[in-house]
């Protein structure tokens, strides 16, 4: 049956910000369709909490609390959760972000550290499993953003790192051929706590809403469902590919404040 391309059983999984939010709806959804999950954040609390999930669904969590911007860190969960499941299929790069900020304020090193946070450590973590996903014929997603795409006031940093990741991902995908497939998705205004100031300010979420075709926020699970599909069987015939998950926005979709030169 064709459903059945949508299940991972047995395979192995490592998703990061996993601790809330995206994160955390991809880990439970990999783990529903068959997967044990290693997940990573930095706060251990909020991992235990995802780890139940898991382990409701019926399979295994490994818990590894780490920031992922030290040095050596996505080597050592690479090799945790090898080590844990005897395997390694799947990696969701779901760590990044940068706040707001007017352009005459952006500095080179805000530049750095949203390459890096956004960029580097997907790098890092990829690099570190791809022994493992050789052997798997594995599966690699990015999580991107709409501000990669479409641009936003005040989303310089952000949204170039974002930009960064999506062709990182193409170039990736090609140098990986044939046996690791790498592929994103491109989220758009999505109620998770990075979102809070909207979701608390009916202003700003009506505004966000009246500017996205669908009229709606999108949920932490629209995007693990497409994660899903992305590192499955069903999309065995897709690689290096940007999945938008944004609700059809096609121009910004929210004032700020940023001021004006």
């Amino acid at each position: 049956m064709i459903l059945d391309r949508f299940q991972i059983a047995g395979a192995a999984a490592v998703v990061t910000g996993a601790g809330r939010g995206i994160g955390a709806a991809t880990a439970i959804a990999l783990a529903q369709a068959g997967a044990d999950v290693a997940i990573c954040a930095r706060t251990e609390e909020q991992l235990r909490e995802v780890a139940v999930q898991v382990e409701k669904a019926g399979r295994r969590a490994l818990i590894v609390p780490a920031d992922l911007r030290r040095p050596g860190a996505a080597e050592t969960l690479a090799e945790r959760a090898a080590d844990a499941f005897g395997r390694l299929d799947v990696v969701v790069n779901n760590v990044g972000g940068a706040l707001p900020r007017p352009f005459l304020d952006t500095t080179r090193r805000h530049l750095e550290n949203a390459f890096q946070f956004n960029v580097g450590v997907a790098h890092e973590l990829t690099l570190a499993a791809v022994p493992y996903l050789l052997e798997t014929g594995g599966a690699v997603v990015n999580v991107s953003s709409a501000v990669g795409r479409v641009p936003g006031r005040g989303y310089l940093a952000y949204g170039t790192a974002k930009a960064a990741l999506a062709h990182y991902t193409r170039l990736a995908a090609l140098d990986l051929a044939p046996k690791v497939r790498v592929n994103a998705v491109a989220v758009g205004a999505c109620a998770t706590s990075a979102l809070d100031i909207v979701m608390n300010d009916e202003g700003m979420r009506t505004q966000m809403e009246q500017a996205t075709p669908l009229h709606r926020i999108g949920e932490p699970e629209d995007v693990a469902a497409a994660v899903l599909y992305l590192v499955s069987p069903a999309s065995r015939y897709v690689t290096g590919k940007v999945l938008e998950v944004d609700g059809g926005i096609d121009r910004p979709n929210l004032d700020l404040g940023i001021p004006d030169l």
